[in-house]
């Protein structure tokens, strides 16, 4: 039984089905089979992802998709190919923030699929996989929209998923306002992101 990371090889590449056997508290997501672990987030981001969520969550009452944030497992993979076997999955995320519109995706485990809409909060230990890895996991999986949060520099860059690659939608700081490409009637000011 793996009950500490230490157990493992980081070197190795590991399916869904070993991340399901391992009882141990890190945090951790598998990119392409590979281990990564997750620091702790900080009051910034912590107070930045709950006022994204909360605008999210009210204007998603009653419609059909859903928010979720971390720690929520989102099993990817190449959007060509049909449900794969937890063994055959190589690639679980934890994104900041994802909606689902796809009810069927939903799970008691998570996300099995892509979400509509993930939302990525850069921190330091988290910027080369947010920036290179899981935006190129994210294009190849079918996330319609991504969203990329420079929390110090108090921006958003919003990415959409056009010809299989993600395009420019936008970059945004305060005093704009951000919508969702998804969701135009949305609209959420950026200096209540950042603010306070």
């Amino acid at each position: 039984m793996i009950t500490s990371l230490t157990q493992l090889d980081l070197s190795k590449t590991y399916s869904y089905a070993d991340y399901l056997t391992w009882q141990f508290g890190e945090r951790i997501e598998l990119l392409k089979g590979f281990i990564r672990q997750m620091a702790a987030p900080t009051p910034k981001h912590q107070r930045a992802a709950v006022k994204m969520v909360t605008a999210f969550e009210n204007f998603l009452m009653n419609k059909p998709c859903q928010v979720f944030t971390a720690p929520f497992d989102v099993r990817l993979y190449n959007r060509r190919k049909s449900l794969l076997a937890d063994k055959e999955v190589i690639t679980v995320v934890q994104p900041d923030i994802c909606v689902i519109c796809d009810e069927s995706k939903i799970d008691e485990r998570g996300c099995n699929g892509s979400p509509e809409l993930i939302v990525e909060i850069l921190s330091p230990s988290t910027k080369k996989a947010d920036l290179i890895d899981k935006y190129e996991l994210y294009a190849e999986a079918g996330v319609t929209e991504y969203w990329i949060v420079y929390i110090q520099e108090e921006v958003v860059h919003q990415y959409v998923l056009q010809d299989e690659k993600y395009q420019s939608y936008g970059v945004y700081t305060s005093p704009d306002e951000i919508s969702p490409f998804l969701f135009p009637e949305l609209s959420i000011p950026v200096d209540r992101i950042f603010g306070g």
